[in-house]
């Protein structure tokens, strides 16, 4: 849009980076806790993962305790047998066995279930997302990069998948293993329980070190990730631009900057990560040699009841203690990374939506003789509806504009526009010409309410715009814009976006209408044809009449047409311009054009300059005046 310029913009590059890459998560408990419950809804599926997460600890722990009487009660014996049978021994393995396979049976069942509650709560995160974003108000999508907007759907959410189908079942399989492993030890041997939990107190401690370091930088990274698929998304859009100046090496630099920031981040976040797991094995290890040292020691002297089942039982319940602690400290890292993404996705879900204080709507009528009846059918005939304590009063939309004493700006402080009035009756065409940053399309945006005045007022048919609720005022404003926005979809369905109720008949009127219905039909499935890539197979005008024909569809009684033909050919220009003359019969129209030669039969030209109306009239009454817009016209006809 014209006026882009004088809107407020995120950093880009490594000042940007820098200003957020090192923040930290504000209150993790909060988060931790606004995120459990995403799983509420899921509360009987997790009972069951529970379930089956204790009868995989049940089993391992089992399993371990059924070492000693295999080894004392079976193996052992046989081992001073002349003629060994191996009846007991097979049946005693097949106890085993079926230990160690309902363990296997009950992890496959949780890790389906897990899957199913993980897709669910991501779905249930994506879909809250989505429609709070579709509630923020413009200025949200102005001061944020698409690319970081772009990775709260894409790596956050991955991390709170990677926490809620990894992490969280690691942390309960853990703490449970670690109660009945503990359970299992203190009964084998209270002693060599001791030395177990003294080794237990110096990994915790130093995983606590190492991991506090670890999530300070994967929150770094987190925040850098969303930089760098920003200024990504940044470069593609406007790569052309960036070819036409030859800005190739210096785009090269900015994203190197970017890049190494991500990789330093990453580096030292891996880097402590990483050292996690040698520095528990290495402890693991060391407590093993103890305890085999210690535990052989007391069987040999028969001391404390333990025998060399007893002992290999022990062994491997040491085992089974030592790896849930090491699991935990694997996934602090990932805890850390969950949350910061999770804050991520939580502060957009807290921006402050659009506010909508407006009570009027607007519904069809039937006009019988002056009276207006409510009907739910479409007429072509439109009302205002106001609620009173005497029932619904309706007022005819006529599509009367009237701007009085206008002031607006994107940054406090720093005015756009200042003191504009005008108005425009039913069927009048207002054309807004003026240097780009002038004010013109704001004045559009004012209108339409993307952005609220900060002083004056605005009426549509002698009412307020503010009392008018947002979605019903834009529904009676149709916007063709320099920028055309196509779908992944039939030509069909792009122009039906404009009213998602219209027959294929009306669909094809409008198309004719806006005279696109001759190369549609040229095209290889007509109005059938895909469009994909923002209709990267059609020319500029071609999409330009989609976009008009999408308008007309919706039958709007105030059009705004914003620089809708500054970026085709003269010969283009005029085939699009007999499609909005068509479109623009019989209706209240905003026309911004650069093209002088475009706003000519208007009813009256406003002509801006540093956010003020200085010249207005009809062209000829402007041209007889020899000011401003005369000196447009005659000097080019084209504008600054």
């Amino acid at each position: 849009m014209a006026e882009s310029s004088s809107q407020p913009r995120e950093m880009k590059g490594p000042a940007r980076l820098r200003g957020r890459s090192g923040a930290k998560a504000r209150d993790a408990k909060k988060t931790a806790k606004r995120l459990l419950g995403y799983l509420r809804p899921y509360r009987w599926r997790l009972s069951a993962i529970m379930l089956f997460l204790i009868i995989n600890a049940a089993a391992g722990a089992a399993g371990s305790m059924f070492l000693q009487i295999l080894i004392d009660d079976y193996i052992e014996p046989l081992l001073l047998t002349a003629s060994p049978v191996f009846t007991g021994l097979l049946r005693a393995i097949s106890i085993m066995a079926c230990i160690y396979l309902s363990g296997i049976l009950s992890n496959f069942l949780m890790q389906r279930l897990m899957i199913k509650v993980s897709q669910g709560v991501l779905r249930d995160v994506r879909d809250q997302m989505f429609s709070k974003m579709q509630r923020f108000p413009l200025r949200y999508f102005d001061s944020n990069s698409h690319g970081d907007i772009m990775s709260h759907y894409t790596n956050d959410t991955d991390t709170l998948r990677q926490f809620i189908s990894q992490t969280i079942p690691q942390l309960c399989s853990s703490a449970i293993t670690v109660v009945v492993v503990l359970g299992c030890m203190i009964y084998r041997s209270p002693l060599l329980t001791l030395i177990v939990l003294l080794f237990m107190a110096y990994m915790l401690f130093m995983t606590g070190k190492i991991g506090s370091n670890s999530a300070k930088y994967f929150i770094k990274q987190q925040r850098s990730l969303g930089a760098v698929n920003g200024f990504i998304e940044e470069m593609i859009n406007g790569q052309k631009v960036v070819k036409v100046f030859c800005r190739e090496d210096i785009s090269k630099e900015q994203f190197d900057e970017l890049n190494d920031e991500l990789r330093y981040n990453s580096f030292k976040a891996f880097s402590f990560s990483n050292i996690t797991m040698p520095v528990m094995m290495s402890a693991g290890n060391l407590q093993y040699v103890v305890l085999a040292i210690a535990g052989g020691a007391m069987a040999l002297a028969g001391t404390g009841g333990l025998t060399l089942g007893g002992l290999v039982s022990f062994l491997q319940l040491s085992r089974s203690f030592s790896m849930p602690i090491n699991q935990v400290s694997q996934q602090v890292s990932a805890v850390a990374v969950a949350l910061a993404g999770a804050e991520r996705i939580f502060d957009l879900m807290d921006e402050q939506p659009e506010q909508d204080d407006g009570k009027i709507t607007l519904v069809n009528v039937r006009n019988d003789n002056g009276v207006m009846t409510e009907c739910d059918e479409r007429t072509g005939t439109w009302a205002w509806k106001r609620m009173t304590d005497a029932g619904p009063e309706y007022t005819e939309l006529r599509g009367s504009i009237v701007i009085k004493d206008v002031d607006f700006s994107y940054v406090p402080d720093k005015p756009v526009l200042r003191d504009i009035s005008l108005y425009a009756e039913p069927g009048q065409k207002v054309a807004f010409v003026g240097s780009t940053g002038a004010g013109k399309t704001t004045i559009t945006n004012l209108i339409n309410r993307f952005y609220d005045i900060s002083a004056g007022s605005i009426t549509y048919d002698g009412i307020d715009i503010s009392e008018i609720c947002k979605s019903d005022l834009r529904r009676s404003l149709g916007i063709v814009l320099q920028d055309v926005n196509l779908f992944t979809g039939t030509v069909m369905e792009n122009i039906r976006y404009g009213r998602l109720d219209a027959t294929d008949e009306e669909v094809i009127a409008a198309a004719k209408l806006a005279n696109a219905h001759g190369f549609i039909r040229r095209l290889p499935k007509g109005y059938d044809t895909v469009l994909s890539g923002d209709g990267s197979g059609l020319s500029q005008g071609q999409r330009q009449l989609i976009a008009i024909a999408r308008c007309a569809v919706a039958d709007p009684p105030v059009m705004i047409l914003d620089e809708a033909t500054s970026s085709i050919d003269t010969r283009t220009e005029r085939i699009v311009q007999r499609g909005m003359d068509s479109l623009m019969h019989g209706r209240t129209v905003f026309v911004i054009a650069h093209r002088l030669s475009t706003v000519q039969n208007s009813d009256v030209i406003m002509v801006l300059e540093q956010g003020r109306i200085i010249e207005r009239g009809s062209h000829d009454a402007l041209i007889a005046q020899h000011g401003r817009y005369y000196q447009l016209y005659t000097g080019a006809f084209e504008l600054e």
